[in-house]
């Protein structure tokens, strides 16, 4: 199956998962896909192919003869697509020759170069987009399309020197909850690397350390003709809370290794609000001062209005798998000797946010992250360049090579 008619087919199923959902995977429609890239490595001759219980879905290529005392190499893509967008009725669009203009995505859309200047470097590229009614899935059906595509060719051409390779394909990873449950130990891979990535290059080994906190607020409801020293306002308190933080600490006014707080969600009325936040930060001494932050300014609110008006939940999510990576270099050493023998100049940076990875990482699978062509991700904006996704699978087909041992 071409690259691109396997994306296409992905990206046309609906895999939206959801943070309310308590069931793993948090939605039914992602095992859809999990099945169907079962059945698609069964297809194609893959050994141990299996989809457990909590909905991973698993297969080898075995080493080709002799090559068997080289390290397992693992693959790894996650399926869901963020719950941000709606993914159900996707309609790609495609691009041939594109010329750097702006892209009219429907009657009332456009998606302008001035707006996205990272247009202009994919002039002469076959582009796929959305309608601009939904995401496109590119996050991560673009990194599930290449794997497959990469195992189809290493099915069909034997002579192709390699260890064995484990595929790994995930739910949930949209929502935090990607590996909660990924068998290590099953999986069987000494390294790994996750196809996860957007620019075309980028080679990414440092992520956010992650958190997230919700606040609830209980207010006081009074008639507002005699409310003077009795209502509490959830609306007004959840207001103040946000604007004890550092304005210009959101993700729309930062970059590089810049954390943030960023409110994800508010439901509220005078009676009762509810807050939502994520808090980021590749300095692991600037994350704990940002949740230290956090509870101060809910601890300063409690004190002027009560104890019990203010509840705050804060939990860890993934953690910096910089420390994890560093010890094994010859994970990035071979992704960049990989990258260039597909045509692909290397951009080393960190990933602002987290992959399935970042967590594998600090269980015992050292797993960078690898570039996919995917653009905008979790919006309607959401692009993708199919010819970076062709340059990803000669990547990951170099990959595979340079990690071969022979006996």
């Amino acid at each position: 199956m071409e690259l691109k008619e396997r994306f296409l087919k992905y990206v046309a199923l609906d895999t939206q998962s959801c943070e309310e959902s308590e069931s793993y995977p948090s939605t039914d429609k992602q095992r859809v896909l999990l099945d169907l890239l079962a059945d698609e490595m069964r297809a194609l001759g893959l050994q141990e192919v299996t989809v457990d219980a909590w909905g991973y879905a698993m297969g080898s290529i075995p080493a080709t003869p002799g090559f068997e005392q080289s390290p397992v190499l693992g693959l790894i893509a996650h399926v869901d697509t963020s719950p941000d967008m709606s993914g159900c009725g996707v309609k790609p669009r495609v691009i041939e020759n594109y010329d750097g203009s702006d892209i009219r995505l429907n009657g009332e859309l456009t998606m302008r170069v001035e707006d996205f200047p990272e247009l202009r470097d994919f002039v002469g590229h076959t582009l796929i987009h959305t309608d601009g009614t939904t995401l496109l899935g590119a996050d991560d059906k673009a990194g599930v399309a290449e794997i497959m595509t990469a195992a189809e060719y290493l099915m069909a051409h034997p002579e192709i020197p390699h260890g064995k390779i484990r595929l790994g394909f995930t739910p949930d990873e949209e929502v935090g909850r990607g590996v909660d449950h990924f068998d290590v130990a099953a999986f069987g891979a000494d390294f790994a690397y996750t196809v996860d990535g957007g620019y075309e290059g980028e080679l990414e080994y440092e992520n956010f350390n992650a958190a997230g906190a919700r606040i609830r607020i209980q207010g006081r409801n009074v008639h507002p003709g005699y409310a003077k020293d009795k209502m509490i306002n959830a609306i007004q308190v959840a207001a103040e809370l946000n604007a004890l933080l550092p304005a210009w600490e959101r993700p729309e006014h930062t970059e590089g290794y810049e954390g943030f707080f960023h409110c994800t969600s508010f439901a509220g009325t005078v009676e009762q609000a509810e807050l939502s936040y994520i808090i980021r930060d590749h300095d692991a001494a600037r994350f704990e001062a940002r949740k230290e932050l956090m509870r101060s300014c809910v601890e300063l609110l409690r004190r002027r209005y009560g104890a019990e008006v203010l509840a705050l939940e804060l939990k860890d999510q993934y953690y910096n798998m910089r420390r994890m990576v560093e010890p094994h270099p010859e994970l990035i050493e071979r992704a960049v000797e990989a990258m260039r023998g597909a045509g692909v100049e290397p951009i080393v940076r960190p990933i602002r946010g987290g992959t399935d990875g970042a967590r594998l990482s600090f269980m015992g699978l050292p797993c960078p992250n690898l570039f996919t062509g995917g653009m905008n991700f979790h919006g309607k904006f959401e692009y993708c360049s199919l010819t970076t996704m062709h340059k990803a699978v000669q990547t990951l087909l170099n990959l595979v090579q340079l990690w071969a041992k022979k006996a």
